[in-house]
């Protein structure tokens, strides 16, 4: 059974916000590391646990497609799905919403993957099994909407 996962909801600050008081577009990548980190800490895949264990997480890439500006003292919601994922390397995408779910504001995707800290790429399904069976159960799983 698929735990429960509560949506990523954060108030836009006012020094995210550009002259226009819209969220400079800078800021969404920060949004997708706050939203990834939290989806991966409600199920069990903290980042700081995996560093304690050896295992670092990198940023391979990521692609946003601004789609409607969210301004400054909104709340915005974060929806992550894991589409893609072979032991090594893994793909989230993201859809940014208002609190209320009518505006789409952002669409995002990121590429991943599990290192050691020589960089060396780390086999879970050998090495961390039971993070490798939590990644793969996640793989293409609806959140939210």
């Amino acid at each position: 059974m698929m735990e429960q996962y509560e949506i990523f909801k954060r108030k836009v600050n006012y020094y995210e916000t550009d002259k226009m008081q819209v969220v400079h577009h800078s800021n969404y990548i920060r949004y997708l590391e706050e939203c990834r980190m939290d989806f991966m800490r409600q199920f069990h895949l903290d980042y700081e646990k995996m560093e304690e264990s050896g295992i670092m997480i990198p940023v391979l890439s990521v692609e946003c497609d601004y789609r409607s500006p969210a301004r400054f003292g909104e709340t915005i919601c974060i929806i992550p799905k894991i589409e893609k994922f072979s032991g090594i390397k893994f793909d989230i995408s993201y859809r940014i919403y208002s609190e209320d779910f009518k505006v789409l504001h952002n669409t995002a995707a990121s590429s991943h993957c599990f290192v050691d800290f020589d960089f060396k790429p780390v086999r879970l399904k050998k090495e961390y099994p039971d993070i490798y069976e939590k990644m793969k159960s996640l793989v293409g799983v609806e959140f939210g909407l």
